[in-house]
């Protein structure tokens, strides 16, 4: 008996591997494909993992709230990434466990095995070298203020943890950069950046980077300029970043000194420099008040 597909649920662990596995009494290709997608999933998720490790040691997003979300987050972006034709390590797998096989049917006939435990036997040979900072999120809607919201308010809730900032003010900020997502910088090849504050590549910055046409002001008069703006592999190091960059940066020690308030945090913001729109501070204060954000978190039920 094969299992359909689409009545099989996806899990990113061995015991579900090990459910998979008395599930089904043949090899059929279907299966040997779905558990090679399993266990591609379970690699990424190990890889995510160990690269939040190295990144969250400055404690920016420690607490149990952000580490539940963030394996949620993970093993959604584990399946993701391993659905379709994933990063190659299915396809690997694949061919590898037909070519094992193949040889073994010759010899053995009558011994039936099952593709999870040649998964499990095998993936040591057939796993090749990946780098958590290589692994980008996958692209996601965000072309209206409810999917904009939808999608990036844990990751604001996370930031204002560590800023002090009502999470709102934060997520109106991004909004206006971005044009609610619908203006964020890409690089030449089409890939987003994922900057969702508009950090520009300074000095400081060793990261990616693209080269943006953007509107400056200069003494009042508005000026077309290009730039270089820092590039991420998510949304979430988006956030992780602004949050660094807010913290570590003297000229906005007086904007933090007065995070509780909203307005006086986006007055001081832009009076030190973060943006040279005369009305940066307005704009994004009537975002975080206005309906299109309000109405969004009424659906997400915050």
């Amino acid at each position: 008996m094969t299992i359909p597909l689409q009545t099989v649920p996806v899990y990113t662990d061995v015991q579900g591997l090990n459910k998979l596995k008395y599930a089904s009494d043949e090899n059929s290709p279907e299966t040997l494909r779905l558990v090679a997608e399993q266990f591609e999933a379970i690699f990424l998720q190990m890889m995510l993992k160990s690269a939040h490790g190295e990144s969250n040691e400055d404690g920016l997003f420690d607490s149990q709230q952000t580490e539940f979300y963030q394996d949620w987050h993970d093993k959604q972006l584990a399946i993701s990434l391993s659905t379709g034709k994933g990063i190659g390590i299915a396809d690997m797998l694949v061919k590898q466990l037909q070519m094992s096989d193949a040889s073994e049917q010759k010899t053995e006939k009558a011994e039936q095995s099952f593709p999870a435990d040649n998964i499990l036997r095998q993936a040591p040979v057939a796993v090749i070298p990946v780098s958590p900072q290589t692994i980008s999120e996958p692209a996601v809607s965000l072309n209206t203020p409810q999917e904009f919201t939808r999608h990036l308010w844990p990751h604001a809730k996370a930031a204002s943890k560590n800023l002090g900032v009502a999470p709102e003010v934060i997520l109106a900020q991004a909004a206006l950069e971005t044009g609610w997502g619908k203006k964020i910088n890409k690089h030449a090849s089409g890939e987003s950046s994922y900057n969702l504050f508009n950090i520009k590549a300074d000095g400081r910055w060793q990261g990616e980077s693209v080269s943006v046409a953007t509107l400056e002001f200069r003494e009042g008069v508005a000026v077309r300029e290009t730039a270089k703006f820092r590039a991420y592999a998510s949304y979430e190091e988006s956030f992780a970043d602004f949050v660094s960059f807010i913290k570590t940066s003297p000229r906005y020690q007086s904007a933090l000194a007065v995070a509780g308030d909203a307005h006086s945090f986006t007055r001081e913001l832009s009076a030190a420099g973060y943006a040279t729109d005369p009305e940066y501070a307005n704009k994004i204060m009537r975002i975080a008040v206005g309906e299109p954000l309000q109405k969004a978190l009424e659906l997400i039920k915050i």
